[in-house]
């Protein structure tokens, strides 16, 4: 099967979710999504995906929503998954085959600049996989001509830092320790890339999109899918900004910091996990 060439405006995010990424998605594929699954279930129910309909999933990642979303168009539906990342689409189609379910497929493409069929689907949705565009204006732009007319957009993005307590509270307690990372345009490419409801409302417009609309959704989330205390810290020093920090910084993670962000998180041990609030744009629009 081919595979993405690292070229082009996402270039650099191609590789990034091949080499770095995408392999620690795989690996730690349960826990990501006993974290984010009920935001993307939320999303699935704001879009009211109907039995019968025709649902592009941009930036699927290993494909739990992708399969998810099968289950509710149903036979009579289908439902294609498109991300950049091979490594992940090797494990989405692994899960696709075991689930049976004939209605979904999986594409290896750069969603920015894939040659779609034009009006050829009902819904497009995406659970945390649009905020990596080089260009989103290009991206929307050509993810809205793949739409029908009238058809309906729904997908969940992270808002700001700071209303993040499960990313802003262990990333403080890192930097006690190592230097912070260089500091980023509020709008480059990442996970906090569309925290700006302003900023994206423009560009969804911009793109031909119409009635659209940011509603909050501020969830207690389950960190690192409900493991104990020292697994949890252990997740968020491999993801996340506390994630990133370090890989900025370099060098095997220092123990000091280790211990920081398990102490850190330990006031929101309970019972099911560490539960932390997180705080998410559902976005929707339709296709004018």
């Amino acid at each position: 099967m081919a595979r993405l060439e690292l070229s082009g405006p996402n270039a650099q995010q191609i590789q990034y979710w091949n080499e770095q990424a995408g392999p620690k998605w795989v690996a730690l594929h349960d826990l990501i999504d006993a974290q984010i699954g009920p935001l993307g279930r939320r999303v699935m129910e704001r879009a009211a995906i109907a039995a019968g309909e025709r649902v592009l999933d941009v930036g699927c990642g290993c494909g739990p929503a992708t399969l998810e979303i099968a289950r509710r168009v149903g036979p009579t539906g289908s439902v294609v998954g498109v991300d950049v990342s091979a490594v992940m689409l090797e494990r989405a189609r692994a899960a696709a085959l075991a689930s049976g379910l004939d209605q979904v497929r999986f594409e290896e493409a750069d969603a920015q600049v894939h040659d779609f069929p034009p009006n050829a689907f009902d819904v497009l949705f995406s659970r945390f996989g649009v905020m990596f565009f080089a260009d989103p204006q290009a991206a929307f732009t050509n993810l809205a001509r793949a739409m029908r007319r009238g058809g309906r957009m729904a997908f969940v993005c992270w808002r700001s830092l700071p209303e993040n307590p499960w990313m802003s509270v262990p990333l403080a307690a890192a930097l006690e320790h190592i230097a912070p990372p260089p500091p980023r345009a509020a709008d480059a490419p990442g996970p906090l890339a569309f925290a700006d409801a302003e900023r994206v409302g423009r560009i969804l417009e911009r793109a031909g999109l119409a009635e659209v609309g940011f509603e909050h959704l501020d969830e207690v989330i389950t960190v690192g899918g409900g493991r104990d205390l020292d697994q949890s810290a252990d997740f968020l020093l491999q993801m996340g900004p506390v994630g990133a920090a370090l890989r900025e910084a370099g060098g095997p993670v220092p123990v000091a910091v280790t211990t920081a962000v398990r102490e850190a998180i330990t006031p929101f041990l309970t019972p099911v996990g560490v539960r932390m609030p997180s705080a998410a744009w559902i976005v929707t629009a339709r296709r004018a």
